[in-house]
């Protein structure tokens, strides 16, 4: 059997290689993106101030606006250049994979990046708007609520970005049934215990202590789980989804 370039095995120091030259694309592809950001940053910084009622923010040290606005212009890049970093990833893993494993591989591509995206969404109109109004007039009465621009704007893109790779879950447990790396039949009789740890990474990254932000991200994290659950039934050979519950 002749085997292609591509299929070929590599050696450490060819993997190595192939591991840099990729890193280096995925970087380039964020400096870029963070260029361009940065020409936006003040409109994003607008956007990301709706769900806080578009209030002023409170700079105190004297390089905070500039290291605010590169932070904010990083997010935004590396959320930007998430498509070229999974194609980085694909093209570095290529070479290991079979030509059906290739073709599952690409046709994950664009869910995906549809799931990090609408995470990215849910946190913003549904999950910011509440915690930060929760926070905002928590102790109202007592203290006067000035945010500090660096402190505000780290926690709402960070937050963002953890939605849109939590919301990867589908995606993640179709891929482990379909690589055989999970058992569906036993991921399902796992329901009450995933329910528990849902709502239990719920209340550790919620930033609010009230049970109504908890619930808001800790259901959608279960509801995901049983969408990857329906999922991973396309995953499996039909005569084994046709026993699965």
């Amino acid at each position: 059997m002749v085997t292609s370039s591509i299929d070929r095995e590599m050696s450490l120091m060819e993997h190595l290689a192939e591991l840099r030259t990729r890193l280096m694309i995925a970087a380039a592809a964020i400096l870029v993106t963070t260029i361009v950001a940065f020409v936006f940053t003040e409109r994003i910084i607008k956007w990301l101030l709706i769900p806080a009622g578009g209030i002023k923010l409170l700079a105190i040290e004297p390089t905070e606006t500039f290291t605010t606005y590169f932070r904010v212009a990083l997010y935004a890049g590396i959320a930007l250049a998430m498509p070229v970093i999974l194609y980085e990833i694909y093209r570095y893993i290529d070479p290991a994979l079979h030509p059906d494993e290739r073709r599952f591989v690409l046709a994950m591509g664009v869910p995906v990046l549809a799931l990090f995206i609408i995470g990215i969404l849910f946190c913003y109109f549904v999950i910011l708007p509440n915690a930060i109004n929760f926070l905002f007039n928590f102790g109202g009465d007592i203290f006067i609520v000035m945010p500090r621009a660096s402190a505000y704007l780290s926690f709402v893109t960070t937050f963002m970005l953890g939605m849109g790779l939590v919301f990867e879950m589908p995606a993640i447990i179709y891929a482990l049934v379909r690589v055989h790396v999970l058992d569906r039949a036993w991921l399902a009789k796992q329901r009450r215990y995933v329910f528990l740890v849902c709502f239990i990474i719920g209340a550790v990254i919620t930033p609010t202590p009230d049970p109504f932000n908890q619930t808001l991200v800790s259901l959608p994290l279960y509801l995901l789980f049983e969408l990857g659950l329906f999922l991973s039934r396309f995953a499996m050979p039909r005569r084994e989804g046709a026993r699965t519950p």
